[in-house]
């Protein structure tokens, strides 16, 4: 039996992945966030590591508020960057695997073609950037390594655009979103799917490289907006508009669609289509709503 450690447990991918392990696993997962393990400070990555044997690491820590990462950004590299290189070479020292998970924001955000996995980056402000050499970090290190880049991240977990426009609809009799980013939404238990398939079935001894991973399709965030709102039985008038009527010190992607060809090659991977994985969530939000 593998050991497995989980980075990040309370986040939205690391608390999917906590669901998976429950419902039964081949391996043992030690679920841990910065409570447990501060993965910043690398002597503790080092001797939990060694304590419990760990046979590969899935990353899911991440400082994602992209706007306040501008005024915070040592915080944003310690966590991004700097404790990525931790696991990294923790990983190398112990022969580990790393499963790190990164972003889209490591491109410019312009173009119409979906990125693949070696376009050239031009990550956007600090979030972008810190993530980028969180990568470039996991790279050097030498240690086995799986990178997959997602975008549009939600669940039934934590704070996420999903639960914020359900909210929003059901206060409100009217909302303008913006029509002019377009991406793919990723239902972070779909992602979870593939990481715990990967760790259950020891592929990260095998696999090696960097991917890209969300749902199937494409839309902007006004689309996603009107289904969400849709799906959820909600009569709120929906309404696009343009991202400079959003003022932000952070230039969001224009267009963030990931080209999914590498993984669903290499892993036999089928991904489901966006708006089918929405179903799936606002069910589960239905459900917990009512009980």
């Amino acid at each position: 039996m593998n050991n497995i450690l989980v980075t990040g447990a309370n986040g939205q991918l690391g608390n999917e992945m906590r669901r998976r392990a429950a419902a039964g696993s081949r391996c043992a997962y030690l679920f841990t966030d910065v409570e447990e393990l501060d993965i910043t400070d690398l002597d503790a990555v080092r001797r939990c590591m060694a304590e419990h044997r760990i046979a590969a690491v899935v990353n899911c820590a991440a400082y994602t508020n992209v706007d306040k990462a501008e005024d915070d950004a040592a915080r944003a590299d310690a966590i991004n960057h700097l404790a990525v290189g931790n696991l990294a070479t923790a990983c190398r020292e112990q022969g580990a695997a790393l499963l790190h998970v990164s972003t889209d924001y490591v491109f410019g955000g312009t173009g119409n073609l979906p990125f693949r996995e070696e376009d050239a980056v031009a990550p956007l402000g600090v979030y972008g950037q810190t993530k980028w050499a969180g990568e470039q970090a996991v790279v050097a290190s030498g240690c086995r390594h799986l990178i997959f880049r997602t975008a549009w991240l939600y669940s039934a977990f934590g704070n996420n655009f999903v639960k914020t426009m359900r909210r929003l609809t059901a206060e409100r009799d009217r909302l303008t979103v913006v029509f002019d980013q377009v991406g793919t939404p990723t239902y972070a238990g779909d992602l979870a799917d593939l990481l715990f398939h990967i760790t259950e079935e020891g592929l990260y001894a095998q696999m090696q490289g960097t991917y890209h991973f969300s749902n199937e399709g494409v839309c902007s965030w006004y689309d996603f907006a009107r289904e969400i709102a849709a799906l959820s039985g909600r009569t709120c008038d929906i309404q696009p508009c343009h991202s400079d009527e959003f003022p932000s010190r952070v230039r969001r992607p224009a267009f963030s669609v990931l080209d999914k060809t590498k993984v669903k090659r290499d892993f036999h991977w089928t991904i489901p289509y966006w708006k089918d994985s929405l179903v799936k969530c606002i069910k589960e939000l239905d459900l917990s709503n009512h009980q």
